[in-house]
């Protein structure tokens, strides 16, 4: 962490410290001398897609694809009784 900003410069080079705390580095914004704001990231970025990871990790019945009974059917659509 470096030393604060004032606020003049953080209107300034309002860019350049968005891209530091985007960085990771976190940017005090100072009224004077007095340490006021911290400027951090709202959230870490998204981990990276990575196709086919979940290959194998589970498996679907034949059954799955099977069409569902009428009584199956109403219970879906919130038509029968559950119990």
């Amino acid at each position: 962490m470096d030393e604060p900003v004032t606020i003049h410069a953080a209107k300034t080079h309002l860019s350049r410290l968005i891209a530091r705390a985007e960085a990771g580095e976190e940017v005090i914004i100072a009224r004077g001398r007095k340490p006021v704001v911290k400027l951090v990231p709202l959230e870490t970025a998204k981990p990276k897609r990575i196709p086919g990871q979940w290959k194998g990790k589970f498996t679907i019945s034949p059954e799955f694809y099977e069409p569902m009974s009428e009584e199956e059917l109403a219970l879906w659509y919130g038509d029968a009784d559950p119990s």
